[in-house]
């Protein structure tokens, strides 16, 4: 999953980004941020200790249950805008929003949806609402001229590898979700054969949730093999990767992930992952009925797709809603 860098920007254009300090979370926000051309500041929400214990929905006074916001100028004015992100986030932003700012709440924040602007959540949130705003795929910032860019920059680093080229994008265990030693092998063995029955390329990052044995199963397995997989060392390939690619593979425990990868022109995997999940499994079979993406069966599999990326309507819609510049 892309990371964002932490770009200030203008106190004119400046938008603060109430989240805590996650990758996911991030990718949401400042893509929806820089994708209607302003600029975002993380606002990073660090809990008091004692607090987490309870919901954030459940505090009494959220802004005494976090150390104190630095927030952009001029964000918390009748014009300025913040954006929340998730329960925590979301109580966060619905406090900041009764003190007189303008505050759109990113995922369903599990509280009254009145209490924002605006909502933008995803189908699978199964919310509704006049301020709520539906997507099929969580927002980003993979836009075609960043994959663009991106291609330029990896197309020759990647030169090594035989075409098809497929990227394998490695999440890792969570709450819902098991990646763990035995997964890897299983999914270390399965790019193993297809390498060998269908002479494909492949190219492999983890991501910071992955595990350390997970990572080094992956690459003492496929590495000999002729595969690339990223060491977690210099530049982050994860967008190259998602850019030059042929057909991509990516972990089912990540929407975010997922979401990136459907944005490309090119034909999308999932590795199901042992586990549970209403609102992925939701999403998966949204994207898997508009025939985005199959699940991984241990062969490259090739289709006809287009890219499906809801970012740009949820943009054009919340400039429209809150009539910005």
């Amino acid at each position: 999953m892309m990371c964002p860098s932490m770009d200030d920007g203008g106190p004119r254009d400046a938008v603060g980004v109430v989240a805590e300090d996650f990758a996911g979370m991030k990718s949401q926000a400042f893509g929806l941020a820089r994708r209607a051309g302003l600029h975002p500041v993380l606002c990073p929400v660090t809990v008091r200790a004692g607090w987490r214990r309870l919901p954030a929905s459940w505090w009494p006074m959220p802004l005494r249950a976090i150390r104190p916001l630095d927030i952009p100028p001029g964000c918390m004015e009748p014009s300025g805008l913040m954006i929340s992100i998730g329960g925590t986030g979301g109580a966060i932003g619905a406090a900041l929003r009764a003190r007189g700012g303008r505050v759109v709440q990113i995922q369903n924040p599990r509280m009254p949806l009145r209490r924002f602007d605006l909502v933008i959540a995803n189908r699978h949130d199964e919310i509704s609402g006049p301020n709520v705003l539906l997507s099929r795929t969580a927002l980003h910032g993979v836009s075609p001229a960043r994959l663009a860019e991106a291609r330029r920059i990896w197309t020759p680093r990647l030169a090594h590898l035989p075409r098809p080229l497929i990227s394998v994008l490695v999440g890792g265990g969570n709450g819902r979700f098991r990646l763990g030693t035995d997964e890897a092998h299983a999914i270390a063995a399965q790019l193993g054969r297809m390498m060998d029955r269908d002479g494909v390329g492949i190219a492999v990052t983890p991501s910071r949730r992955t595990g350390a044995q997970a990572r080094e199963i992956l690459s003492r397995a496929l590495s000999p093999r002729g595969a690339w997989v990223w060491d977690m060392t210099g530049e982050n390939p994860y967008l190259g990767l998602v850019a030059c690619a042929d057909a991509i593979i990516v972990t089912s425990d990540s929407i975010s992930m997922v979401s990136e990868a459907v944005a490309t022109d090119v034909p999308v995997m999932v590795i199901p992952l042992p586990g549970r999940s209403r609102r992925i499994g939701l999403f998966l079979n949204d994207l898997s009925r508009a025939g985005r993406i199959r699940m991984f069966d241990g062969r490259m599999q090739d289709w006809s797709v287009r890219p499906l990326d809801d970012t740009p309507l949820m943009v054009d819609e919340m400039r429209h809603r809150l009539q910005l510049k």
